[in-house]
Parts: C-alpha cells; sequence; structure tokens
C-alpha cells in the first residue's frame, strides 16, 4: 500500500489552523525541528519519517499517538482514548532514528575536532 503524505499535510494543516499556531509552535511543543514540520506540512519532500516523529506530531495535535500514521497508511485513525498497539516496526523505526542521530553527533564531533585542529595550529604558529 503506497503512503499518503498529501493526507498528513491536510490534517496537520487543518489542526494547526484550528489551533491558531504557526508552524514554529508546532515544532517546538511537538519537539520536531521546523524543517522537517514544514517538509510535512507543504508536501514538499515524500521521504521516510520515523513513527516517532509522526507520534510527538500527532499527540501534540492533541490526537492520539497513531493517528497520523494511520492516516499516512490509509486507515481511519484510532479514537484518542483507544489503547496504543506497538509493533516491531516502531521500534526498528526508534532504533533507525536513533542511528541517523549517532551520525550527525558523530559529524558534528569531527567537525569540532577540524576546527579545534586548525585553532591549536594557528596558536603554535604564533609564539
Amino acid at each position: 500500500m503506497s503512503e499518503d503524505w498529501a493526507a498528513v499535510a491536510r490534517a496537520i494543516n487543518e489542526r494547526v489552523n484550528e489551533l491558531g499556531w504557526r508552524q514554529r509552535e508546532l515544532a517546538e511543543r511537538s519537539n520536531v525541528s521546523q524543517a522537517i514540520v514544514r517538509e510535512i506540512q507543504h508536501h514538499v519532500v515524500e521521504r521516510r519519517r520515523s513513527a516517532r516523529t509522526l507520534e510527538s506530531l500527532s499527540v501534540t495535535l492533541g490526537w492520539h499517538p497513531q493517528h497520523l500514521i494511520s492516516l499516512l497508511h490509509g486507515r481511519k485513525p484510532p479514537a484518542p482514548d483507544e489503547p496504543i498497539t506497538v509493533g516491531p516496526d516502531t521500534i526498528w523505526s526508534r532504533l533507525d532514528t536513533l542511528e541517523q542521530r549517532m551520525v550527525e553527533i558523530t559529524e558534528r564531533l569531527d567537525d569540532l575536532k577540524s576546527d579545534l585542529t586548525t585553532v591549536i595550529e594557528h596558536v603554535r604558529k604564533n609564539r
């Protein structure tokens, strides 16, 4: 089954308008970067998002944690008081997210190391 990112974008945009929020407010409240919120809201990039991202947006918007995931897969969203079902795909999705974060952290540390090396070399030359 294909993913319906347009349905996700419509639902988010309608709810944000109902709440009178701006994109930045949704990003801050959900702990999702504003760039990712923008991409999802404007449906400009269709790429795999972690279930956790969609869960966070769903909860922040006052819905069941699996609301947006259900819309994405063409299913009827659960009622807010329905129990949460957790499958192995959620665990793998979270592990994928952690792995991506580790890559980002490693890249930043490499950049810092390079910058620090440059500063040390500059200080040594000027002694």
